[in-house]
């Protein structure tokens, strides 16, 4: 099992272009990625910005919440994005320790940019926090080139793993915030430094920690191999064929697309404006 573990770190290194150390898998959805993320990196009382275009930047935010975190909020509208100038302008104000950003947003089929957003955030000493739960494998991501700080997705989405395995990784900066809390987490099950040890991050001997979804780690782990073999760069262009033609075809029927910027379509996720004279409700009810 250990063996196996290890291929699977060296696999989220791979799709997440990392040569972070502390790199593992968690036992849960992506949501138990956000939460062990927001909370190994959040004390009560540090600032917390959050992206929010979508349900994931509301979602971080309210964990953040529940921490006792002081959480701001830059409130987007569906189908836009964070710019970089929006981001230093709350960085300035808020002073936060992590800013949070979601590379695919599900719910409305953004693509965030993410060129830049590490080198602001680290001038302002702040941690930068990805969410690729919905992107990871059908857009390019570059955690260690993009000065990412913590990047979590998930299983079941562009690996086609089953569900109940999350990935994450750390930069050398966000495990030094770690591991130099006052404060434990509030989360035994998912407290980072243990999880770490557990799974061979560090020198020491590993330490047992919770019963692992074997067979879904076994399943992630093919998974992992599978885009390996295929490789990144021939994912990515797929997913962006693919996602071509179907927007093309889309609009041959007449069809908005919801995200107006070409270069703002997820291109794992497609979303389409209700016609005119169409209720939404009954669309999702016959497509149910």
């Amino acid at each position: 099992m250990y063996q196996i573990m290890e291929e699977i770190k060296q696999g989220i290194q791979y799709v997440f272009q990392t040569k972070n150390r502390l790199t593992l898998a968690i036992s849960g959805s992506g949501h138990a990625a956000m939460e062990a993320a927001l909370f190994n990196l959040l004390e009560p009382g540090d600032s917390f910005l959050v992206g929010v275009n979508g349900i994931w930047g509301q979602r971080a935010a309210e964990v953040g919440e529940r921490l006792g975190a002081r959480t701001h909020r830059m409130t987007k509208d569906p189908g836009s994005h964070c710019s970089l100038r929006e981001v230093e302008e709350g960085l300035a104000q808020h002073k936060p320790v992590v800013f949070f950003l979601t590379q695919g947003e599900s719910s409305s089929g953004v693509l965030q940019p993410l060129d830049g957003y590490g080198e602001l955030c680290h001038r302002y000493q702040c941690l930068l926090l990805v969410d690729c739960v919905a992107s990871l494998g059908g857009t390019p991501i570059h955690m260690d080139q993009q000065g990412i700080d913590v990047l979590y997705s998930s299983s079941q989405k562009v690996l086609n793993a089953p569900p109940g395995t999350a990935l994450i990784s750390f930069s050398d900066k966000a495990r030094d915030k770690v591991y130099a809390r006052k404060t434990k987490p509030h989360s035994f099950y998912l407290d980072i430094k243990l999880l770490a040890s557990f799974w061979g991050c560090d020198d020491e001997p590993r330490m047992y920690h919770h019963t692992t979804p074997v067979i879904n780690l076994f399943g992630l782990r093919e998974s992992l191999a599978l885009i390996a073999e295929e490789g990144l760069e021939n994912s990515w262009q797929r997913h962006r064929e693919v996602t071509s033609y179907l927007h093309g075809r889309l609009q041959e029927l007449g069809l908005q697309l919801f995200v107006k910027n070409p270069a703002l379509r997820l291109p794992t996720v497609t979303t389409v404006v209700v016609p005119t004279g169409y209720d939404w409700r009954d669309i999702i009810g016959y497509l149910r």
